[in-house]
């Protein structure tokens, strides 16, 4: 194994009251202070650009037994505290359209962007998603957004998390939908931040879908999705004439959270395919095995990169069948991305010599 890393990260944890309730009933938000380059649940940077919608930042903790994390009644508490400003917000822009309509014209519904910003590095950004980022009235973004990236939005705009994390969803795929539907009706110019492609296991596709079907305008912006822009970092061509013809994307994803991946064809077991699996950190011993059931090689290269393109990234570098316990070992988080295939071989970092049983280099 080669384990690959640019910086060590750090995080540490702040537990603070709803500052909206009464004080004797106040439930703590724990507030998340972390080097991370994605908002990390309830990170305070996230809280700190959100300040119009809560009125203040969360107060110094006093209770003493905060609600977990991912408690049901922890998401419920901080949608009640967002809705009067986003009701407030929708108020004004209505009246906005109203007093555009009174002066003879039609004032047609706003727009819908959404926008890929691609795997985290803030400088893969297309100079088309830069502009429509500057020029958004609402930014509903998810949790892969990188804070960098989140830097360069316009300081009149309003910025609004909707991410999602496993066992945490801030908001639903139908309470996004509503939001960006109201909004857009009331004439704002909207902009859906994802990580990514919007379009590769994005769900941007039911969002565009939706939208549409309620007469709404939606705009594409493509990002540099996560398999490109990771391969480019490390040196990894995803085809390589006589060596990969092909490439695929998997989602790991399980239906229920569990570990058996969704789907694993026998085709997928192909050798002179490149391998590029999304999501699909807590799967992947099962869906390893399945491919080498299926007859795909155990010596085959393979890396997991986690939080690729930014300065935290880590990579581990192992053949197939060492691969899931060398991930165990490094003690790799989401979002990390898998790539199975001769290619991996050809990147620079892959090691020289697979007898050393680990190996730490700087970037």
């Amino acid at each position: 194994m080669a384990l690959l890393q640019k910086a060590a990260p750090f995080s540490s944890s702040l537990c603070s009251p709803s500052a909206a309730t009464p004080h004797s009933q106040r439930r703590s938000i724990c507030v998340t202070l972390s080097l991370s380059p994605f908002t990390e649940k309830h990170s305070k940077e996230r809280y700190q650009r959100e300040q119009w919608v809560y009125h203040t930042t969360p107060e110094p903790r006093t209770a003493s037994f905060p609600l977990p994390l991912d408690s049901p009644s922890l998401r419920e508490d901080d949608i009640a505290l967002q809705l009067p400003e986003l009701k407030n917000l929708l108020r004004l822009l209505r009246e906005k359209r109203e007093n555009c309509g009174n002066g003879g014209g039609e004032c047609a519904p706003g727009n819908v962007f959404l926008v890929g910003t691609g795997p985290g590095d803030p400088e893969l950004l297309t100079l088309k998603a830069l502009r429509v980022i500057k020029d958004a009235d609402l930014l509903l973004y998810d949790r892969l957004v990188s804070n960098h990236v989140l830097d360069l939005v316009a300081p009149q705009a309003k910025l609004l998390y909707v991410g999602k994390t496993a066992g945490y969803h801030s908001r639903t795929q139908e309470e996004i939908h509503e939001l960006l539907l109201s909004f857009a009706e009331a004439g704002a110019t909207v902009v859906r931040l994802k990580g990514g492609d919007p379009l590769v296991f994005g769900r941007g596709g039911e969002e565009m879908d939706f939208l549409q079907q309620q007469g709404i305008q939606v705009k594409v912006i493509p990002g540099i999705t996560a398999a490109s822009g990771i391969a480019a970092e490390l040196g990894i061509p995803l085809t390589h004439r006589g060596i990969a013809n092909s490439v695929r994307f998997l989602t790991g994803h399980s239906r229920k959270g569990g570990t058996d991946p969704l789907f694993v064809s026998e085709n997928a077991a192909d050798p002179e395919s490149t391998l590029v699996v999304y999501m699909g950190l807590s799967t992947f011993p099962s869906l390893a095995q399945k491919l080498m059931q299926h007859g795909l090689s155990p010596q085959t290269p393979a890396a997991a990169i986690e939080r690729g393109t930014t300065l935290q990234q880590r990579t581990v570098f192992a053949e197939l069948k060492d691969l899931s316990e060398k991930i165990s070992a490094a003690q790799l988080e989401s979002p990390t991305l898998i790539i199975i295939g001769k290619v991996v071989e050809l990147s620079p970092f892959w090691p020289i010599s697979t007898k050393e049983e680990s190996c730490l280099m700087q970037a």
